[in-house]
């Protein structure tokens, strides 16, 4: 399966059951094990596993493979392995005590606001080309244009 192909079904996923701050990285220069890393937070034990069986859900749907899932049982910090991309979906506190974005995050990959969902908020999918920076700046639009009419 392709990466890009991998990380817009796992981003879907977490999407699908609001996970929170998705970070994707790309770990190709720093192991062969896999391409990606993925982190997301989720509110509670409940939200993470839930957030962890809609990843292999998209994931198989999308014609992926899930090789395991550890750490479901208590549901504080759950991995799923998808291969090329491994997800780490974590409680906000471990999350911030592990700070797995300073292991693998020297490379992110830039992901993309796109139209907002029924809730309100944006659904993010990973860009499929570029990997730049998480600060890099954003591409501004340009303005719509308007017919006036005169009166």
């Amino acid at each position: 399966m392709e990466i890009q192909k991998l990380q817009r079904a796992i981003i879907d996923g977490l999407e699908d059951v609001k996970a929170q701050d998705i970070k994707v990285f790309n770990t190709t220069h720093l192991t062969s094990l896999f391409d990606r890393v993925v982190v997301a937070s989720g509110t509670s034990n409940r939200q993470t596993k839930a957030l962890a069986n809609s990843v292999r859900e998209k994931v198989k749907e999308a014609g992926g493979d899930i090789v395991s899932t550890e750490g479901e049982e208590i549901g504080e910090w759950v991995l799923v392995d998808c291969g090329d991309a491994v997800v780490h979906i974590l409680q906000p506190a471990l999350r911030q005590y592990y700070n797995l974005e300073e292991v693998w995050g020297d490379k992110p990959v830039r992901v993309k606001l796109q139209t907002p969902n029924m809730f309100g908020g944006a659904r993010v999918t990973a860009d499929e080309d570029e990997e730049e920076e998480d600060d890099a700046p954003a591409v501004k639009r340009p303005a719509r244009k308007t017919s006036r009419s005169k009166h």
